[in-house]
Formats: structure tokens, C-alpha cells, sequence
């Protein structure tokens, strides 16, 4: 617990500077440097159950991944008379593209590899895997970000979501706990600690409500359907580490484990908060 809390107060600090105060380029190679990590981690898991990912080409479109959700900001609106045009600049990747070059990249790869023909198509497997479940949900952090006027209050928002509910998850399961939510994939969980959960991430939406420019019962509405999103992410990285037989993804944050342990919830849980917003915003 010492180790849990040392790192938290570390890095917690660290990143509420650098989603509030750092440059948008900084916040967006920050992201793709913590999903790396959470990639290697996976593709690690991946390997301990016999699926060896072609892993630089699946990093480095990543990269591009992360790239492409930043550029999305190059794009230029301007109105006349109450019409919108929107310019695209040169420096705009759009992330289809970076999807098909993965796609159209990892089969040359996979005809051309000096590898086993039976370790192709697990490989393949991995690789994608990770791209779709890790890297790619994982950048709409940094498209929150590119959010006109909310952008960085909705990363913030996004990341109390998850520590208020994660936190209170803890101690009320450890407390009160008593019926499993998954018992095959994470013993410790239960309802009583994913009614916690959810409750925390109400609770960070009432208070940003004020802060942000919907009304409330929207912000309670995204803060719900983002905390089960999180919620699954948790379950799915569990199971992720249970068909691996271990119990941390990594070892780099000590007393939390991996990144991807440290990530999970984000990772699903920052699309929705992306959508839900342009949802919820474009009325």
C-alpha cells in the first residue's frame, strides 16, 4: 500500500501539469509513449500464450496512430455568414489511412517473414489485437484533448472519472464486498465495489458539472456509460493477465504494477467520453 501510494503521488502531480499546463504536442507524445508501454506489456502477454506479435510494425503504426488523433487539430474551421468551412492542412493524417497502412503493411510482413508459416497468423493476430484493444481507444485521450475550448477540462474530467472510481472501488470492496463480479477473471472484484465504482464516477460529475459547457444530467449520463466502459476495460485487462497465468502486466510502477494495469479503465473508457461528448454537445 506504501508502494501504491508513493507512485500515485508521484505521478499524479506530474500528469495533472502536463494536461493542464503542458502544449498539446507534449500531451499527445506523452500518450503514445504510456500506450507503447501498455503495448509491449500486451504483446508480452501475448507471447507467454504463444502468440508472437510482429512488434515493430505494429509500434510503429501506433505511432501513427497517436499522430494522426493529433493532427486532427491541424484541421481549420472558418465561418461566413453562419456556414462552416472546415481546411485540411498538410500536416493532417487522417487515422483511416494510418489503419490501412497497418493492414496492407502487416500482410508483406506476414509473406515475407523468415518465421514458421504456423506463427504468421497468430502473430498477425496479436499484432492486431493490440492495436484495436490497446493503442487505438487509448489515443481518443488525445482527441478529447483536441476538443475546442473543453479539451483539456475533459481530459481531466476523464481521468477523475477513473481514479475517483477506482479509488473508492478499492476501499468499499475491500470493506464491504461480499458477492464476486467475475470470479473467473478477477476474484477480489464485486458489486458492491462496481457500485462504488459507478458511484465515484457520479460524484466527479457533479462536481465538473459546473465546470463543463452541458447540462447535468448529461455529464451524469456521459460519467455512467464512461465508468462501466472503464469498468469493462478493468475486466478485459484481467482476463488479459488470467489466460497468461500472472498477475501484474509489468513490473515498471511499483505497486500498481504495469502501465497497462495503470491504464485499463482509460483505455475504453476515453472513446466514449469522446463520443458521448460530440453526441451530447452537436444538441
Amino acid at each position: 500500500m506504501f508502494a501504491r501510494i508513493l507512485t500515485a503521488a508521484v505521478l499524479i502531480p506530474l500528469v495533472l501539469a502536463l494536461v493542464w499546463w503542458g502544449p498539446p504536442e507534449l500531451l499527445a507524445a506523452s500518450a503514445a509513449l504510456v500506450a507503447i508501454l501498455a503495448l509491449l506489456e500486451f504483446l508480452n502477454l501475448a507471447e507467454r500464450v504463444g502468440l508472437r506479435a510482429f512488434r515493430y510494425w505494429t509500434l510503429a503504426c501506433a505511432a501513427g496512430i497517436f499522430y494522426a488523433q493529433y493532427s486532427a487539430g491541424f484541421v481549420e474551421t472558418h465561418s461566413f455568414s453562419g456556414w462552416s468551412i472546415m481546411r485540411e492542412t498538410t500536416r493532417v493524417v487522417p487515422l483511416d489511412g494510418v489503419i490501412m497502412v497497418f493492414v496492407l503493411g502487416m500482410a508483406v510482413v506476414g509473406i515475407s517473414t523468415r518465421r514458421p508459416m504456423y506463427e504468421v497468423l497468430p502473430g498477425m493476430a496479436a499484432s492486431a489485437a493490440g492495436l484495436l484493444f490497446v493503442a487505438l481507444p487509448f489515443s481518443y485521450l488525445v482527441r478529447i484533448d483536441q476538443i475546442e475550448r473543453s479539451g483539456r477540462r475533459l481530459v481531466l474530467f476523464t481521468l477523475f472519472l477513473m481514479w475517483a472510481g477506482d479509488t473508492l472501488a478499492y476501499f468499499a470492496g475491500k470493506a464491504l464486498g461480499r458477492v464476486p463480479m467475475a470470479p473467473a477473471l478477477s476474484p477480489q472484484k464485486t458489486w458492491e465495489g462496481a457500485f462504488a465504482n459507478l458511484t465515484g464516477s457520479l460524484v466527479v460529475g457533479f462536481i465538473f458539472a459546473r465546470w463543463l459547457d452541458l447540462n447535468i444530467s448529461a455529464i451524469l449520463l456521459i460519467a455512467a456509460l464512461t465508468n462501466m466502459a472503464g469498468q469493462l476495460g478493468d475486466l478485459i485487462e484481467s482476463a488479459y493477465k488470467r489466460g497468461a497465468a500472472v498477475k501484474d502486466s509489468g513490473s515498471l510502477l511499483p505497486g500498481h504494477g504495469g502501465v497497462l494495469d495503470r491504464i485499463d479503465s482509460l483505455i475504453l473508457a476515453s472513446p466514449v467520453v469522446w463520443a458521448a461528448w460530440q453526441w451530447f454537445s452537436s444538441r
